[in-house]
């Protein structure tokens, strides 16, 4: 499997394109990683350095790309933060392009833009560009359930709303939808959970939930997610493959006590993810 993914870089730590590569490397895709910014590290520390890039020059390595005649090869192309508002047109370009050559290759888009402790934490003009002109471009999305409210105009919040919030949103263009950060307020104390639908139904997991902000994380999140799910075709399957190994990974960096995550010491949870968690059909 080969997969594009055009997100930002980082030297420290490992968020964007620094935290799905490897992840998705280990579990055999071959990454085509084409980088939005070169930090010194990720913006959460409130102090970086390093250049945003220009949309004008990331369209130039995609150029280069397809010019080696590989675009007909690529199975997923996948994004995530978007620093800027002109990298959209460059992503949505590379989409439409990828696809004439590939017709069965899909577009993942992890719309980033905020959470519901921290509110938008992007640019204001990205969360509306994300709603009006990508996520309608997209096969698979991974918003978290604040993230998913905005983009349909929505409150999710029980399951029935969250569901509800999910058929809005594959009515705008996405086939599959991957909800993360769930927080039913009937679900089970010290919990929360993740939901994947797509054509064929939909599955709730549930795992503990760790006391803990890890950046990356959603990164690796939808990285993985997209790579099971392109692969098997099965949203039960990728759900269960994609929790098993993140919540190992949110675990061992816990442990470590380390503010950034554990990555490269976690590989074994991507290769042979431990299925502890199952999944159950909710619809």
């Amino acid at each position: 499997m080969k997969i594009l993914s055009i997100q930002s870089a980082v030297a420290h730590g490992h968020v964007g394109n620094s935290a799905a590569v490897f992840p998705l490397q280990r579990i055999g895709v071959d990454v085509l990683p084409v980088y939005t910014v070169n930090f010194s590290n990720h913006t959460g520390y409130g102090a970086w350095r390093g250049p945003m890039i220009d949309p004008t020059d990331v369209r130039e390595v995609i150029t280069g790309i397809e010019e080696r005649g590989v675009f007909g090869q690529i199975d997923a192309v996948l994004s995530g933060y978007q620093g800027g508002e002109g990298i959209a047109d460059v992503i949505i370009d590379a989409v439409a392009r990828v696809k004439a050559a590939n017709p069965d290759a899909v577009y993942a888009c992890d719309p980033v833009m905020g959470n519901a402790k921290s509110g938008c934490f992007v640019a204001p003009a990205i969360p509306v560009l994300l709603r009006d002109r990508v996520v309608p471009v997209a096969d698979i999305i991974t918003p978290n359930q604040f993230e998913l409210g905005f983009l349909t105009g929505t409150e999710p919040s029980d399951l029935d709303s969250t569901l509800a919030s999910v058929d809005a949103a594959m009515a705008m263009g996405p086939s599959t939808v991957l909800v993360t950060s769930v927080e039913r307020p009937d679900r089970e104390e010290g919990t929360i959970e993740m939901l994947a639908a797509d054509g064929k139904g939909a599955w709730l997991v549930s795992t503990p939930h760790l006391p803990m902000k890890a950046n990356g994380s959603g990164d690796v999140t939808a990285a993985l997610f997209t790579a099971h799910y392109t692969s098997t075709g099965d949203a039960r399957l990728a759900l269960e493959r994609t929790v098993s190994s993140v919540f190992d990974l949110l675990q061992n960096t816990l442990d470590s006590g380390d503010r950034e995550l554990r990555l490269v010491e976690s590989q074994e949870a991507y290769a042979n993810p431990r299925m502890q968690f199952t999944a159950r059909q909710v619809r």
